[in-house]
């Protein structure tokens, strides 16, 4: 699993690549530590297989960035990913966008 962060504008952006589980889920909770912003863009385009503590993980990090007045959404989830967020109703949670452009532009509406 790659972890990659970059910054567009005030929007903090992370890339995750591969099998997202509890192998990876420690340091993307030690990622959101070091928010950058709280509005934070969560690329799934090249995930793979996501578990319960991904899922834990990503909800762990809405809560923070919702404590510092922003919020973190998602995009690009591949068929199987997306499976796991319907058939835990995770979806219903987060805002899930189809492109990194349109979440990214969500947080100026």
């Amino acid at each position: 699993m790659a972890l990659n962060t970059r910054s567009i504008g005030n929007v903090g952006v992370l890339d995750l690549h591969g099998r997202f589980d509890a192998h990876v889920a420690p340091a993307v909770i030690e990622w959101y530590g070091r928010l950058p912003a709280p509005q934070i863009v969560v690329n799934l385009v090249d995930v793979t297989f996501i578990d319960s503590s991904a899922l834990a993980a990503l909800a762990g990090g809405m809560k923070r960035c919702r404590q510092r007045d922003g919020d973190l959404r998602l995009c690009a989830l591949q068929q199987p990913v997306r499976v796991i967020f319907e058939l835990t109703r995770m979806h219903r949670a987060f805002e899930i966008f189809a492109t990194e452009a349109e979440a990214v532009a969500s947080f100026t509406r």
